[in-house]
């Protein structure tokens, strides 16, 4: 039997809730509609280019997400010494071009472990919190999280349009 993206029951976000829990509540939102955009689909689909000359992949979505989520929260605003995940300075986009099949499950558990990584790495933190970025500006912690929501929507939206071209499966 061929393995295909599990199904994800998309958590709702609060209508009524403190910032943190607003915050937090959309971004989880966001992170179950990449994840749900993937359900089904085989190592062979995640993997279908969106139209040349384009590269983008629901799994090279997924990858770079994975790498967005360690360097934010992790990297930057924990401030944990760890590495990338795909990228390099010598191949940056190495996230949506070192595409396998093969490495599809792997990589959907990866951007999981990852969003649990992401949110102990700042549980104990403040939205107020902030940390110096290499050019020299200021980020506060509430800051990332909203960059983090923007991030995930600008690309939850190339995800309907590749899910839409692969299968026909729309949805919000």
């Amino acid at each position: 039997m061929t393995w295909t993206a599990p199904h994800v029951a998309r958590r709702s976000e609060p209508y009524v809730a403190d910032e943190r829990a607003m915050l937090q509540g959309w971004l989880d939102r966001h992170r179950d509609t990449l994840l749900s955009k993937c359900a089904g689909l085989t190592p062979e689909q995640l993997t279908l280019a969106s139209a040349e000359p384009s590269n983008l992949t629901l799994l090279g979505l997924v990858r770079h997400m994975a790498d967005v989520e360690r360097a934010w929260f992790r990297q930057r605003a924990a401030g944990q010494k760890i590495g990338n995940l795909y990228f390099t300075e010598e191949q940056p986009d190495a996230d949506f071009e070192v595409i396998e099949p093969a490495g599809a499950e792997q990589a959907l558990t990866t951007l999981r472990a990852e969003y649990e990584a992401a949110d102990l790495a700042v549980a104990h933190r403040k939205l107020d919190d902030t940390f110096p970025m290499p050019d020299g500006r200021t980020i506060s912690l509430r800051w990332v999280y909203v960059h983090m929501i923007e991030e995930y929507a600008r690309h939850n939206g190339h995800a309907d349009l590749l899910r839409e071209r692969i299968d026909g499966v729309t949805d919000e």
